[in-house]
């Protein structure tokens, strides 16, 4: 790679690690090219970019994007997959395709903002629920403090009301 080329591809790299929402290191030693192409298409099937990239471009770019954090998971031969939505979707669809292919690929770790991951952390953001529904369950708990206290103010003008109806059917049956 000449040096022009070399520049071009640590912008390109940058450009990918500034906007990515997360970042996932893999070590990729062990695939096949028929894997690296199955695992691809399922990742690009959720718009997921998978890279293979070279570790010292890879330092430059982050210092580029002002990410210097990703020089700690870039280690050996490294694929990088690049999330630009949802932080949770890669983890799980790289998680699942090692569960299912009993594949050699391994997380090496991730980054999300600028905060490194480990690779058990990866796991484990790969369990979490989608964003949609953590948002329903915290207002679910936020509101349910509310309708509590409306029901118990409501409680006392409901007693109310059934006490004077009741008196009032009393007056009316002796009256």
């Amino acid at each position: 790679m000449h040096l022009e080329e070399k520049k071009k591809a640590v912008d390109e790299l940058a450009e990918k690690v500034s906007r990515a929402s997360v970042i996932i290191s893999t070590n990729y030693g062990g695939l096949t090219v028929a894997e690296m192409t199955d695992l691809r298409r399922k990742l690009r099937a959720q718009q997921i970019e998978f890279r293979v990239i070279k570790n010292t471009l890879a330092r430059f770019a982050a210092s580029k994007a002002g990410k210097e954090e990703l020089d700690k998971i870039v280690i050996g031969p490294t694929a990088v997959a690049f999330g630009y939505g949802d932080i949770a979707i890669p983890a799980k669809v790289l998680l699942e395709y090692i569960r299912s292919t009993k594949s050699q690929l391994k997380i090496s770790g991730g980054l999300i903002e600028n905060r490194v991951l480990s690779a058990a952390e990866i796991a484990t953001l790969a369990t979490m629920p989608p964003k949609e529904v953590l948002v329903a369950r915290l207002l679910g708990r936020l509101k349910g403090p509310l309708y509590g206290l409306v029901s118990v103010l409501n409680a006392n003008i409901a007693g109310l009301t059934y006490v004077l109806s009741a008196r009032q059917k009393q007056l009316e049956k002796g009256g």
